[in-house]
């Protein structure tokens, strides 16, 4: 009982020391992006499976969080620049249902889609525990970057360094 619990407090702690982006357990840098379906607040539904062939931007924000909305103009820019040549991008709203009109007020001048992550009918990433947290999925459905404030912060010139080589070299149909 007592190795038991000894082994219980060893993992306990390891997960802990663990850093930030690892507690997105199934979105691993290099491998598969996990499932994420959720409606956006047009009313369209944002299926990443759907989205293969496509380079996707995944943006975890919430609107209390002055860093998610200090790097929003900048994602929207590259949006608006590589939207015709095959980027897609979601903002997943970490806010409580009831702030949906906030996030809506939020995302009135910007151009790429949101969501409510509490919304989702799958959720392969989890919750963030740092925010923002933006994942780059290639078009083979990889996960191929994750951008935090703490390690490489969003800007066009880490967006660029990270999605325009997976891009395609002509636009997407």
């Amino acid at each position: 009982m007592r190795e038991t619990v000894s082994i219980f407090m060893l993992a306990a702690i390891a997960l802990v020391s663990l850093p930030s982006g690892s507690v997105f357990a199934r979105a691993q840098l290099g491998e598969a992006a996990p499932a994420l379906i959720v409606p956006e607040l047009d009313g369209q539904t944002f299926d990443l499976g759907a989205e293969r062939g496509k380079v996707v931007v995944i943006n975890f924000w919430a609107t209390w969080c002055q860093p998610c909305r200090e790097e929003m103009p900048a994602l929207n820019a590259f949006y608006l620049r590589y939207r015709d040549k095959g980027l897609v991008m979601i903002g997943v709203s970490a806010d409580r249902p009831h702030d949906r009109s906030e996030v809506a007020k939020a995302m009135q001048s910007l151009s790429y889609p949101v969501a409510m992550m509490r919304d989702a009918k799958a959720n392969g990433f989890g919750a963030p525990v740092t925010l923002p947290t933006t994942f780059i999925v290639g078009r083979d459905g990889i996960v191929r970057a994750m951008l935090t404030p703490d390690e490489t912060k969003v800007t066009e010139a880490s967006l660029g360094k990270a999605v325009l080589p997976l891009l395609p070299s002509k636009p997407a149909s």
